[in-house]
């Protein structure tokens, strides 16, 4: 199994507009350090000779360019928060290359504010060709098992305090962007987890996303073997991280690769 992070940034990148001349706000992060040039929270699952988009990002374009993946067999939606969906009409050009609609996979909250901001994207498909982004909806449950793109995904309920979230469980992988709270059934399902990629805003505590202490204590319940830090903020420097996270636990970076037994 292989995974590439897209985008690790939280819904304002890294750096955000502003600063004193205009080019960013870094806020702790050093902008020497490239790795903390940060877009919006994305991912792919491949396993199988599939390939599952996790969000859709609004730099989604440049993110699967940059990374050099050319094909994506399914998207899932984690929620509608405008960072993880904007890049949706980035999937016209995917459709064109598998030349048929893609499915999209998420919860009924998730997938009413879809089709309310895009419904140009769930029209049938009426070919040839694809003059704007095909989706066929495919709604689902927390806690439901699917196989979305040739391998099985096991969705969990994430509580991101303003909405639910889906969590996804892929074999010895485990992915919890935007979450506040883990309930134990969330828990249970990421148990023997390998590496889990996991939100992680800031260091103090925030209203809808965990912080460090909270993700820390989640780590030592569950102990995966590796823990990737992503949808990190301004105040979440690559190198203070790398200096100060305990063994077994890193921050992501944009383009980064995560290779697993399945």
């Amino acid at each position: 199994m292989r995974v590439t992070l897209l985008g690790c940034g939280a819904s304002a990148g890294v750096p955000m507009l502003g600063g004193g001349d205009g080019r960013g706000d870094w806020g702790e992060c050093d902008p020497a350090e490239p790795r903390n040039r940060r877009t919006r929270s994305s991912i792919v699952i491949e396993e199988a000779g599939g390939a599952l988009l996790v969000d859709t990002a609004p730099e989604l374009r440049m993110q699967l360019l940059a990374a050099g993946i050319g094909r994506i067999d399914a998207v899932l939606y984690t929620h509608a928060h405008a960072d993880h969906v904007t890049g949706l009409d980035d999937l016209r050009a995917l459709n064109r290359i598998v030349n048929r609609p893609l499915e999209a996979f998420a919860m009924a909250d998730t997938m009413r504010e879809l089709t309310t901001r895009f419904p140009y994207a769930f029209r049938p498909w009426q070919p040839p060709g694809f003059f704007r982004p095909v989706l066929e909806s495919r709604v689902v449950e927390p806690w439901e098992v699917i196989d979305p793109a040739g391998f099985t995904v096991r969705l969990f309920e994430q509580d991101h305090k303003v909405c639910k979230t889906l969590g996804v469980r892929a074999g010895a992988f485990g992915y919890s962007t935007d979450v506040l709270n883990l309930n134990e059934k969330a828990l249970a399902t990421l148990e023997g987890v390998d590496t889990w990629v996991v939100g992680c805003f800031q260091r103090a505590s925030h209203w809808v996303h965990a912080n460090l202490e909270q993700v820390l204590a989640w780590v030592e319940r569950l102990r995966p073997r590796r823990t990737v830090l992503t949808h990190l903020g301004t105040d979440m420097d690559f190198g203070w991280m790398t200096r100060n996270l305990p063994s077994g636990v890193e921050p992501g970076y944009d383009g980064m690769i995560l290779e697993m037994a399945p």
